[in-house]
């Protein structure tokens, strides 16, 4: 049921894990040694996960056939969620910046950029559509996501502007909380988005989901 490119590409969302990770981590400021080892370490771990989980998925959908486009949706999920959060903590840390309006710029910024590459990873990995891209789908595709950036970025807004930080939060971890709490809502409308609207027609021609 996997290929050998099914392989590489979960080891390469595995590496970028890890790797979009790293901002993440230093901006949480938990007391962990981001050193060079620590690093290294840490994307080749993921890289090593991601493949062992996308085998054992295989496993499980000898029995259960949907279960591995299941795991592929949250592989690619949490690539696009960490390059959301890769991106947003880059801007942070580069600017010092974690509230406000220009929070919001860089956060429609790290969003768009990970909605791009959902696309394409839904497209061609995910639903395994194997037609080339067309306007009408992108533009689906393009619709749903700007509802989901609506509802990322106002649900976002609403965390790290209106609720006051939890003690012992600095701004740009609270600014993390904001991220994970808009992340969730606008998952759930663009996977209800996508499923049923998107990649509907590649859905049915493939017959798993």
């Amino acid at each position: 049921m996997l290929s050998k490119k099914d392989y590489f590409l979960v080891f390469f969302i595995g590496f970028c894990l890890g790797l979009f990770l790293i901002p993440v981590l230093s901006n949480l400021k938990l007391g962990i040694d981001l050193n060079f080892y620590f690093d290294v370490g840490l994307v080749f771990t993921f890289s090593f996960l991601s493949v062992l989980a996308l085998w054992i998925s295989s496993l499980i959908a000898l029995k259960i056939p949907v279960f591995l486009q299941i795991a592929k949706f949250v592989a690619v999920g949490g690539f696009n969620t960490l390059l959301d959060g890769g991106i947003l903590n880059l801007l942070i840390y580069f600017t010092l910046i974690a509230s406000g309006w220009t929070f919001i710029v860089f956060k429609g910024i790290s969003f768009t950029i990970a909605n791009l590459a959902s696309y394409f990873w839904n497209h061609y990995w995910t639903f395994e559509i194997g037609e080339k891209t067309n306007a009408k789908e992108f533009w689906k595709f393009f619709g749903i996501s700007i509802v989901g950036l609506v509802i990322n970025l106002a649900v976002a807004f609403f965390v790290v502007n209106d609720i006051s930080a939890l003690n012992g939060f600095s701004p740009a971890r609270w600014a993390n909380v904001a991220f994970l709490c808009a992340t969730i809502a606008s998952l759930i409308w663009n996977f209800v988005g996508y499923k049923f609207f998107v990649f509907a027609d590649g859905k049915k021609n493939n017959s798993v989901i």
